[in-house]
C-alpha cells in the first residue's frame, strides 16, 4: 500500500519537475519594460528576469523596482536611483553604475564583474555573495572585504 502511494507521489513530482523545466519563467511586465525604455522612470516596476542588456537609461528612477534575475549586462545606469531595488541574482556584468544610488538595494548574488561603480552609494545595501571580479570600484561601500 505504501509502496504504491510513494510511486504515485514520485511520478507526480517527476511530472511537475518536467513541466517546470520545460516552461521558462518570465515574470517581467512588458508594459513596465516599455515604460522604462520610453521614460526612464519605473519606480516599483516588476522587471523580474527582464532582458535589459545594454540598456541606456541615465538617471533612471528604479526605486523599489524588482530586477531579480534581470540581465543588465553592459547597461548604462549612470546616476540611476535604485534605492530599495531588488537586484538579487541580477547580471550586471560590465554595467556602468557611476553615481548610482543603491541604498538599501538587495544585491545578493549579483554579478558585478567588470562593472564600473564610481561613487555609487550603497548605504544599507545587501551585498552578500556579489561578484566584483575585474570591477572598477571607487568611492563606494563595495569592496572585496565583504558587506558594509
Amino acid at each position: 500500500m505504501f509502496a504504491n502511494m510513494f510511486t504515485k507521489v514520485g511520478i507526480t513530482l517527476a511530472c511537475l519537475a518536467a513541466v517546470s523545466i520545460a516552461t521558462p519563467i518570465r515574470a517581467e511586465n512588458p508594459q513596465h519594460v516599455q515604460r522604462l525604455l520610453n521614460t526612464g522612470e519605473c519606480s516599483g516596476c516588476n522587471l523580474t528576469g527582464a532582458n535589459l542588456k545594454e540598456i541606456r537609461v541615465l538617471g533612471a528612477d528604479l526605486r523599489n523596482a524588482n530586477l531579480e534575475g534581470a540581465n543588465l549586462t553592459g547597461a548604462n545606469l549612470e546616476g540611476a536611483d535604485l534605492t530599495g531595488a531588488n537586484l538579487k541574482n541580477a547580471n550586471l556584468t560590465a554595467a556602468y553604475l557611476t553615481n548610482a544610488t543603491l541604498d538599501r538595494a538587495n544585491l545578493t548574488d549579483a554579478n558585478l564583474s567588470a562593472a564600473r561603480l564610481y561613487n555609487a552609494e550603497t548605504f544599507g545595501a545587501i551585498l552578500n555573495g556579489i561578484n566584483i571580479q575585474n570591477a572598477e570600484v571607487y568611492g563606494s561601500g563595495i569592496s572585496a572585504g565583504g558587506d558594509y
